[in-house]
This record gives C-alpha cells, structure tokens and sequence, in this order.
C-alpha cells in the first residue's frame, strides 16, 4: 500500500467547484440565450440550476476521483494527460446523463434536440475542464500542509 499522500481540502474543492461554475456560465448564459432566441433571464436560470446540480455533483465526483487517486499513490495536481482526460471526459458523462432531463423538460424539446444541445454544450465543457482543471492546479497546487485524511 502507498504512503500518504497529499489531498486538496474541502475549502480548496469549494474554491475549484465555485470558480469553475462562475466562469462557466459566464460564457455559456449569453451563447445559450442567443441560440435558443430566450431571454437571458430564462436560460440564466436553466444556467443556475443546471450549475447548482453540477457543483453538487463535482464535489462529490472529485472527492471520489481524489481517493482514488491517492489509493493509486498518486497526488490529484500531478495527473498525467490521460488521467486528466478520464477525469474530465468521466464527468462530463455523468452530467450528460443527469442534464437531458432537464433540458428535455425547461427547453420544451424532444430527447434527439436535447441531446444534441446537451451533447453540443458537454463538448465544449469537456475541453474546458482539461484546461480549467490544469491552469486551476498550476495556480493552486496541492502543497502537504493542505492535505486531508484520505
């Protein structure tokens, strides 16, 4: 088994989760709100709840992918491209499958438009988490004062 190895804390996750959604919907609210020809309040709205669900979602999905990572020896700001990868395409996955619903239901469309909305949309996020994700560990890497229990 490996040693301990460094894990980000509970406020650091916050501050990653927090500011991934910010910026996020910063770009997509307005492409959003001009593509569906909705007012930006009501797409907006679809925006926060879609990334209240996410935020809930990535706190739990990285705490998960964290201690996998750290069973493996591995610290979660050294992950190589493909871990990376797996990590930003694996969430994406599962937000796909938790979204479609909800577009399906706000939008008023049927499941091929909102899948292809859906999809559209986690292309765009799956390129950037990758970026997000490694400028966000180049600016805050986890340093062994941070770690957490695993």
């Amino acid at each position: 088994m490996a040693g301990k190895v460094a894990m980000r804390s509970a406020k650091d996750r916050l501050r990653y989760t927090i500011s991934f959604e910010a910026l996020l919907m910063a770009m997509l609210v307005p492409v959003g709100a001009a593509f569906f020809d909705k007012p930006l309040s009501d797409i907006g709205l679809l925006g926060i709840v879609l990334s209240v669900k996410a935020m809930l979602l990535n706190l739990l999905y990285n705490w998960i992918f964290d201690h996998a990572d750290a069973r493996a020896g591995r610290v979660a700001s050294d992950r190589s491209p493909l871990g990376r990868l797996l990590h930003a395409a694996g969430f994406e996955a599962t937000l796909l499958l938790t979204s479609l619903p909800i577009y399906i239901w706000w939008l008023n469309l049927g499941l091929l438009q909102a899948l292809a909305a859906d999809l559209t949309v986690t292309s765009f996020v799956v390129v950037y988490t990758y970026g997000f994700t490694l400028a966000y560990d180049r600016l805050f890497p986890v340093a062994p004062a941070q770690a957490t229990r695993a």
